[in-house]
């Protein structure tokens, strides 16, 4: 992975074989960035996506193992209990322009991805919510 910081931006490329949650999180603890947004493009040929159900508070996952372009990568950057916690969806188009997406869990790099982080001011926490079964933001 190579990175650097443009103004406030924080740009990622990332090489076959990384994986982009940890890559992103490297980054953003190295950083100390515990807030902000993220955006990016890239390919992919194995990822792990996720669709939350709230009767049951479980993820229902799918794992993509063919090559694909990560059409559209979206999330943000906060904490919990003093860790960088990522919240990221993805989409995944396949060779026949099928297109699969939702929370990812896991992806790894075919080619390459361009990946942009937008911190923001301060730092953004979260806590587990029994009710809901997510992990929430804690905002006042």
């Amino acid at each position: 992975m190579f990175y650097q910081r443009i103004g406030d931006t924080y740009v990622l490329r990332l090489e076959k074989g990384e994986e982009i949650l940890t890559c992103i999180k490297t980054v953003c603890q190295k950083e100390k960035i515990f807030s902000g947004y993220i955006t990016g493009i890239g390919a992919s040929n194995h990822a792990i996506i996720g669709l939350y159900k709230p009767d049951t508070k479980q993820y229902v996952c799918a794992t993509l193992k063919e090559d694909m372009e990560i059409t559209s990568l979206t999330g943000n950057v906060s904490r919990m209990n003093d860790e960088v916690y990522l919240h990221l969806h993805a989409t995944f188009a396949n060779e026949q322009n099928v297109v699969k997406g939702g929370h990812l869990n896991e992806a790894f790099i075919s080619a390459t991805a361009e990946i942009f982080i937008v911190p923001t001011p301060g730092s953004i926490n979260r806590y587990f919510d029994e009710q809901i079964g997510l992990n929430l933001m804690i905002l006042e």
